[in-house]
């Protein structure tokens, strides 16, 4: 378990749009991003995906998307899944992406939104669900038509 990810950065908390926000409209802008994120790690076949609003809990972030990858390789896939669909669609990239040499958790920080994709054994260790269990959870449903025609 090496190379795990350190979004506690001085350089992470000094940035001004890597802190929540709080109106209204920037949090429901949030939540949509949350929820891209989502499913693009559902195009991947993530396992397990959670959406938490820790807006109200947290200054580091509005939503934390948790997920399953269950290996390395599907780690890092989950990961380029991600990066390319906020690319695309909302022409933005990560503010900050940890832990992708190891690939047993990795991060992305997009500012109001941080992306968690984690091994089984990773994610059952540092158990965020749990750490942020005061949080409220966002209803997401992933798919069960096939990836690819939902990329049409």
């Amino acid at each position: 378990m090496t190379d795990r990810p350190n979004f506690f950065t001085a350089e992470r908390l000094a940035t001004p749009e890597a802190h929540s926000t709080t109106d209204a409209a920037s949090l429901e802008t949030a939540k949509q991003l949350a929820i891209e994120i989502a499913h693009a790690a559902d195009d991947r076949k993530a396992g397990n995906i959670k959406i938490l609003q820790v807006a109200d809990v947290s200054y580091l972030a509005d939503f934390f998307v948790i997920v399953t990858g269950f290996s390395n390789v599907q780690v890092r896939a989950i990961a380029r899944s991600i990066e390319e669909k906020v690319e695309q669609n909302w022409q933005r990239r990560p503010l900050r992406t940890e832990g992708t040499t190891d690939s047993s958790w990795v991060l992305q920080d997009y500012g109001e939104v941080i992306a968690h994709i984690f091994l089984p054994q990773e994610r059952e260790f540092y158990d965020l669900e749990a750490f942020w269990g005061h949080a409220q959870e966002v209803p997401f449903e992933p798919s069960t038509e096939p990836a690819r025609s939902r990329l049409r």
